[in-house]
């Protein structure tokens, strides 16, 4: 006979898996009662008939857009804890896969990510803040698969055109210096390789990739493709014997849970290499439980990436605090442990990669979907979710309507699973505040006398796990502390003989790449300063800015002075600028409006209203040249902005009607080295 969830527990004298939910807004209605109300379904999981596809486990993204940008900035211990919450096993995400953007020095959503080569004979392997998070991640999870893929790439590498398989030797040998340096430096092992987010594939190029790996003693890492669309990736591989088998792993993006006949025929491991990219409210958190699910059900999509590990960055930026948790605030250290991390870990703390999938999966007659993994020595994991359509939908693709009920859903365990005596029980309701569980854990359910079967009553927006491993948690530490507003007066004189990052605190490159500089040849006051280190375009990924720019502060300032002294080192051509109010980043930079203040080398000043320079409030000329340090003052109040020149007033009273509000900049004219010294802001209430 079938064992209810309400009825096993009654026997044991403790609270019902079906009276904790009732807690949350729902009646605990007799059983009998309930059924006539929400008829469900009978389903049985069984390995007789043998396994499904192996699972190949869930993981993130960071990258993709300088997304992890400001994480690395958070005082100790809240960036330890943020850390744990994403990786540690058994404790919050407990992610299984790892995946960093290999840095191409190109704007690539939300930022700019340093390349471990700028220039062809120029190598560094400790830019930006990829390696370390690497490096920390398996410090919390020594069997973390780490993959790397490439957005952009530097310019030298497309010998003047926009494409970086101009000579796929030259680019082959880039991204195997990566992997190469990721274990010379970093004792790290890269599992996965991608080629080019997003953008067409070469196959002559994934070729020579792989014979380079191979070359190098690599033969165990991975080439997954095309991290775009199924097709013509997948064609193009049933055409081709070699590039058959020299791909791993057909990735995909933004699936919809849904897969393709040639992708399938393959006989590859198809993935959902990139997914989800959703607010993370409990909504984006729906979208999330659902195609965790459903991607394997629908498409035989074994793993589900999820773009982007952390919103550690400035909210405003495209696709905000689209992370699994939300982390943009170092100079306070308050974070956000968000629903989608509790979603995540229904699966990844039950199961690991290396698993099985069992056949006998499949959709809920009422809606929604279940999925049941084994390790093959006896563990049964159960993942049962009944996500709405309203309350699921991902930022893409178009979610056909479907509906959700409240219903019944008997299961039986058959074959090895027959025998299972007890299964914890994991829980959680996503809807109304006062509705809300996440991850909680409720009474075990025992399955003496049931025959192997169990009912459990299911509503919308809920996610099940019942599984025999008993090691899940549900890992906390104290309250962060509360959100604070970037500092109104901020300064940075870029001090730091020995930098553990290459970018300076809470500076966010959206074209164009900023890093420490030791100047050698000065010794005093500029020794140490901020320097924009390319000099020319990168192979770009969205649309980078004609001019480097990062930003920093509060999109909400609108009342500024900021204060910079700057250095061109770029005759003729070369300027710099500070700017205030800028209303737009990532890949909009293009088209940002503010207050901009220019000088140039050619000895002119320049104040314009937006990036692009099409704008023009005033011109003229002024006493400037290069390799000479000059002190830049910006006042922005209410309708009118001025500028100064080393203390002297250069211009005032310049009516700024738009933008109303934006971050603090500094930036360069072109793709020119140019540095930056005792950057100052005062942001008036």
């Amino acid at each position: 006979m079938a064992v209810s969830l309400l009825r096993a527990s009654r026997q044991r004298g403790v609270r019902a898996m079906t009276a904790a939910a009732g807690s949350a807004g729902r009646a605990a209605l007799p059983l009998l009662l309930c059924a006539l109300l929400a008829p469900g379904g009978a389903y049985v999981l069984d390995d007789s008939d043998g396994l499904g596809r192996e699972f190949d486990g869930i993981g993130a993204i960071s990258g993709g857009g300088a997304t992890s940008r400001l994480l690395i900035n958070y005082p100790e211990p809240y960036r330890s804890q943020i850390l744990d919450y994403l990786f540690k096993p058994n404790f919050g995400a407990s992610l299984h896969i790892l995946k960093v953007e290999i840095g191409g020095d190109g704007q690539t959503t939300d930022g700019t990510e340093p390349s471990h080569m700028h220039y062809a004979l120029d190598e560094n392997y400790f830019r930006g803040y990829e390696w370390w998070l690497m490096k920390e991640a398996k410090m919390r999870n020594p069997n973390i698969t780490l993959m790397g893929l490439p957005w952009s790439f530097p310019g030298w590498l497309g010998k003047h055109f926009n494409w970086p398989y101009v000579n796929v030797q030259l680019t082959a040998y880039y991204v195997m210096s990566w992997i190469v340096g990721a274990k010379r430096y970093h004792d790290l092992d890269i599992d996965y390789i991608g080629i080019w987010n997003e953008r067409s594939f070469d196959i002559n190029y994934i070729k020579v990739l792989r014979r380079m790996l191979n070359y190098q003693g690599l033969q165990r890492v991975k080439i997954i493709a095309s991290d775009n669309l199924w097709e013509p990736i997948s064609a193009s591989m049933l055409l081709d014997p070699e590039l058959l088998k020299v791909v791993d792993v057909v990735g995909a993006h933004y699936p919809g849970t849904h897969s393709v006949k040639d992708a399938r025929l393959t006989g590859k491991k198809l993935w959902a290499s990139e997914d989800f990219s959703t607010l993370n409210n409990d909504a984006g958190a729906g979208c999330w439980g659902r195609i965790l699910n459903q991607n394997y059900v629908n498409g035989y999509m074994t793993s589900t990436i999820a773009w982007n590990l952390v919103a550690s960055y400035y909210e405003q930026l495209p696709y905000g605090r689209s992370g699994l948790m939300t982390a943009q605030e170092p100079w306070s250290g308050h974070y956000v442990v968000e629903s989608p991390v509790w979603v995540s870990a229904h699966t990844t703390q039950f199961t690991q990669p290396g698993w099985y999938y069992l056949k006998t999966v499949g959709h809920l007659e009422r809606g929604g979907s279940y999925v049941a993994l084994t390790d093959g020595l006896g563990n049964l994991t159960i993942i049962i979710e009944t996500m709405s359509h309203k309350h699921s939908k991902c930022i893409r693709p178009l979610l056909p309507y479907f509906n959700v009920s409240h219903q019944f859903a008997t299961f039986t365990l058959q074959g090895s699973f027959s025998e299972i005596p007890e299964l914890q029980v994991w829980y959680t309701r996503l809807g109304k505040s006062s509705e809300t569980f996440l991850f909680k854990q409720l009474d075990s359910l025992w399955l003496h006398d049931s025959g192997g079967s169990f009912t459990v009553e299911l509503r919308e927006d809920e996610v099940f796990t019942l599984t025999t491993i008993t090691t899940g948690r549900k890992g906390s530490y104290p309250v962060p502390p509360e959100s604070q507003p970037f500092p109104r007066v901020y300064k940075d004189d870029f001090n730091v003989e020995y930098p553990v990052f290459s970018e300076a605190p809470n500076f966010a490159d959206q074209t164009g790449v900023f890093e420490y500089f030791i100047n050698m040849e000065d010794h005093g006051e500029h020794r140490f300063t901020l320097r924009q280190v390319l000099n020319q375009r990168p192979i770009t990924w969205a649309a980078d800015a004609h001019s480097a720019i990062s930003i920093i502060g509060d999109y909400k300032w609108s009342n500024m002075t900021i204060k910079c002294d700057v250095y061109i080192e770029t005759p003729e051509k070369g300027g710099v600028f500070i700017a205030g109010r800028v209303n737009k980043g990532g890949i909009l930079i293009r088209s940002a409006r503010g207050i901009f203040f220019w000088i140039f080398a050619n000895g002119t000043y320049k104040v314009t209203g937006d990036l692009a320079g099409w704008l023009i409030y005033a011109v003229g000329q002024v006493d400037v040249t290069v390799k000479e340090w000059y002190t830049l003052t910006l006042t922005v109040e209410g309708r009118f902005s001025s500028g100064m020149l080393n203390g002297k007033s250069l211009w005032s009273d310049i009516q700024v009607n738009f933008p109303k509000n934006g971050w603090a900049a500094i930036g360069t004219y072109s793709f020119e080295f140019a540095q930056f010294d005792n950057f100052y802001v005062d942001a008036a209430p």
